[in-house]
């Protein structure tokens, strides 16, 4: 009896332990929760134990507390379905690089392990949401390796070379992944780049960029970019080459885009097919004195409709349109741009509503701009 009565109350004192630290919360849950095993606010590195973390447990939401959490090497999650995880990071919870990194690696690399094309089996929608990626000015923010279905949701990014790198797909370069609710802040040089588009078929939405010196760079097609900001407020280095939007290809649409103070709004390098709708620029102050809210390194061929141009009064130059060549097939309706401060015409060769002898002043400027590109 006096047995029975030791394991009775044994077992009585184990589960209220287990209420009281905490195990039945997790449980009911499922999370893993991270600091149940790695001190934060340690000051040390904890990378090892992160990534250990993410490799015992397949298939788990993996989620981090508030507080501050040192990295010196990129944090891998597998896109292999069977042993995907998701990071959830509270809004406070920081994860921050430290050491020497070497350029072009991301804090976390998504699908950075066990790469993957499929979105049938249980496993394959694994994402990061939340919390804070900080770069250190030296190392990326997020890349996205493989898998299909990923998500970042909701998280904020800091001081990065590239903010989010999506990279060329495993399904003949599909990414299909979703970026929504991001905010992410460059280091003030150059070379930083908000978000690289480098896969195909992705969508992005809801997106603020600042002090970038390009907003976002898109390489694949198929993306859909939505209420996406780039704003430049860096040194002025370079400046002439900064950009709110590089696109280096063909057949994706921007809607409600917005290029805030970069040098170009809009900058095609390819003679491919892009729409863009109710897009906008502004520029807040004269910056070196030009400012282009679109530009075409080859052929115009984008299809612009409820377009904004707000120049700044004090510039010297403003065009709403500059090309490298004659052939473009594109055209703009509904324009706004004040004709009092616009310098150019070559954008009157591609107005659907121009009148005639606007057309013929429009196609003048553009051979012009032609022979200047040669």
């Amino acid at each position: 009896m006096k047995k029975f009565l030791a394991v009775f109350l044994a077992a009585i004192l184990s589960f209220s332990c287990l209420g009281i630290c905490g195990y039945a919360q997790e449980n009911s849950n499922g999370y893993i929760i991270v600091t149940d095993t790695i001190k934060v606010n340690s000051g040390e590195d904890v990378s090892d134990e992160i990534q250990a973390l993410i490799d015992a447990n397949p298939n788990r939401t993996i989620f981090f507390p508030d507080g501050e959490y040192l990295v010196s090497k990129p944090i891998y999650t597998p896109a292999e379905p069977t042993k995907s995880v998701s990071l959830e990071l509270s809004d406070f919870a920081v994860i921050k690089a430290v050491g020497d990194w070497t350029y072009g690696e991301a804090v976390i690399q998504l699908g950075g392990k066990f790469p993957a094309n499929d979105t049938h089996t249980p496993g394959s929608n694994y994402s990061l949401e939340g919390g804070v990626i900080d770069g250190s000015g030296m190392a990326n923010g997020i890349s996205i390796n493989s898998g299909r279905e990923t998500a970042v949701r909701d998280t904020s990014i800091k001081h990065t070379v590239t903010g989010i790198d999506i990279k060329y797909g495993v399904n003949n370069g599909s990414s299909d992944a979703d970026i929504t609710g991001v905010n992410i802040i460059g280091t003030g040089k150059t070379d930083s780049v908000g978000i690289f588009v480098e896969g195909f078929d992705n969508t992005i939405t809801n997106v603020r960029i600042g002090n970038v010196f390009i907003g976002v760079r898109v390489k694949g097609a198929g993306n859909m970019l939505r209420n996406v900001h780039p704003l430049y407020y860096s040194d002025y280095t370079d400046y002439q080459n900064s950009c709110g939007f590089l696109i280096e290809s063909g057949n994706n649409w921007f809607d409600y885009c917005y290029s805030d103070q970069f040098a170009v709004g809009f900058r095609t390098t390819w003679y491919g097919t892009n729409t863009f709708h109710n897009c906008f620029c502004y520029w807040y102050s004269a910056g070196d004195g030009k400012q282009t809210a679109f530009k075409a390194d080859a052929a115009f061929n984008g299809i612009v409709t409820n377009f904004n141009a707000g120049f700044h009064p004090d510039a010297k130059e403003c065009l709403v349109l500059t090309v490298g060549a004659i052939d473009g097939k594109g055209s703009m309706e509904n324009l706004t741009a004040d004709k009092d401060v616009v310098t150019g015409n070559t954008h009157k060769a591609y107005l659907k509503d121009a009148f005639f002898l606007e057309k013929i002043i429009g196609y003048i400027s553009l051979i012009m701009d032609c022979i200047r590109a040669l």
